[in-house]
């Protein structure tokens, strides 16, 4: 079972900063230092930051910070500060959210490349293709383009940036002083690419990273979103509200992957888990009452509308949840919607489990988070799990100090990392130079078959 840990550069989740316990220091270096240190030492492979590129007005246009918050607002810049959770630790991999909407592909390489390197091989880039209209409004854009364009960049994207990873062989350096032979040019090479939306001459200004490419993370749920990950990524993020939809999508992705001509062994699933462990059952059911009654109705309306990329005040909050056409992540859109038609809540109430929800159904003892753990992995659902925390750092420290162990007692999760990389600790293979073009092969073929 793989462990990746989930958190924002800034507030986590819709109220965490309110919980009693929860560290108000999100803009320190040492904050997230010590959350890294946590982590490693409860051996997960990973720690993911995601990003969004504005300060949202899902709710209402509002920019009251009691609602915004709710969205995760504010975020600092991913990077530096996996950066800073890199230099704390040895073994912990760390990913950062970079958009393919509103970055270059030279610019994404050269910042993920230079990472690789200073971690050792420890880095991962999150792909996203943006998924609010506040994000374009700071590019010059009114609205985001539409999806099928969102991804036919991303995938032009993509291309680029393991081309420009692949311009150095790995053997290119030489950095002999006796001969003064710094590295063969014969092994350096221009990519002269020109496609519809990017022209790169290349090559990258930084040699080939330790993993070949850093780890490639994405999320899509919609059939979009799907086949552009089953082309390209290594590790899928994804949520779900409930076991019987999580084998569906296990199912669906991994027969998308082998569809492409690539092993699905090789790419790893983890689902969102967000854990509320207490003593026993009723202690961690008491403990998430207590944090649920912290989430208001805005706070979580407005978490929800941040994710579908609608403002919700425009119907009715005490009536039914409409159809929604053009949503944002169709992923949490489609869990919305299992829940809502379940309960049979209003809108209002639907924002306020929203916001205190936690995915995986994983509140409980250790004993049984670790159950249902395993029941998702024995059932197809999981490679392993996202790890979210309602509050840091005590949730995910309550997690590392007891969930953890019982996880090892079972023989689910590992006791001391068996590699250097994050690839490694993952269980992936080192792309070989040129892994690009199998790639973009299958993404060209995709395109005439449909």
């Amino acid at each position: 079972m793989h462990l990746a840990a989930f958190l924002n550069a800034g507030p986590q989740g819709t109220v965490g900063w309110r919980h009693p316990t929860a560290s108000p220091a999100f803009l320190s270096a040492g904050h997230y230092a010590g959350i890294a240190r946590t982590l490693e030492g409860a051996g997960f492979d990973l720690a993911f930051v995601p990003d969004s590129l504005a300060v949202p007005r899902s709710l209402g246009n509002s920019f009251d910070p009691a609602v915004q918050w709710g969205t995760g607002t504010p975020r600092m810049d991913p990077i530096p500060v996996v950066t800073i959770m890199a230099a704390a630790t040895t073994h912990l991999g760390v990913a950062a959210t970079s958009s393919t909407g509103y970055q270059e592909p030279y610019h994404v390489a050269r910042t993920f490349g230079s990472l690789d390197h200073l971690t050792g091989g420890r880095a991962g880039w999150n792909v996203v293709t943006s998924f609010q209209h506040a994000e374009a409004q700071n590019f010059g854009q009114d609205r985001l383009p539409d999806r099928a364009t969102r991804y036919e960049r991303a995938e032009e994207f993509l291309e680029v940036t393991t081309r420009l990873w692949d311009s150095w062989s790995d053997d290119a350096v030489v950095g002999d002083k006796i001969s003064g032979v710094f590295g063969r040019p014969d092994q350096v090479e221009a990519i002269d690419h020109r496609g519809t939306h990017f022209t790169v001459q290349g090559p990258l200004g930084v040699p080939r990273p330790p993993q070949g490419y850093p780890v490639i993370i994405q999320a899509g749920a919609s059939p979009a979103g799907r086949d552009f990950a089953a082309r390209w990524a290594d590790v899928i993020f994804c949520s779900h509200e409930s076991l019987d939809s999580a084998v569906d999508f296990y199912r669906d992705i991994k027969a998308r992957v082998a569809a492409r001509g690539r092993d699905p062994q090789q790419v790893r699933v983890l689902p969102a888990a967000t854990t509320v462990v207490g003593a026993d059952h009723a202690e961690a059911v008491a403990k998430h009452a207590a944090f649920a009654d912290l989430v208001t109705p805005e706070a979580g309306l407005s978490r929800m509308a941040y994710h579908v990329n609608v403002d919700l005040t425009r119907y009715d909050l005490d009536g039914p949840l409409p159809s929604l056409d053009e949503v944002g992540v169709e992923g949490h859109y489609r869990e919305i919607v299992e829940f809502a038609q379940r309960e049979k809540l209003t809108i209002r109430e639907i924002g306020r489990w929203y916001g205190a929800r936690t995915e995986g159904d994983m509140v409980g003892s250790a004993s049984e988070i670790a159950d249902t753990m395993e029941q998702w992995l024995s059932a197809g659902a999981a490679d392993g799990f996202m790890v979210q925390a309602t509050h840091v750092p005590d949730a995910f420290e309550d997690f590392a100090a007891q969930v953890v162990p019982e996880l090892r007692r079972r023989g689910l999760v590992r006791d001391e990392y068996v590699g250097t990389t994050l690839r490694e600790n993952l269980g992936l293979s080192r792309p070989e130079r040129g892994e690009w073009r199998h790639r973009a092969a299958s993404t060209a073929a995709a395109s005439a078959a449909s």
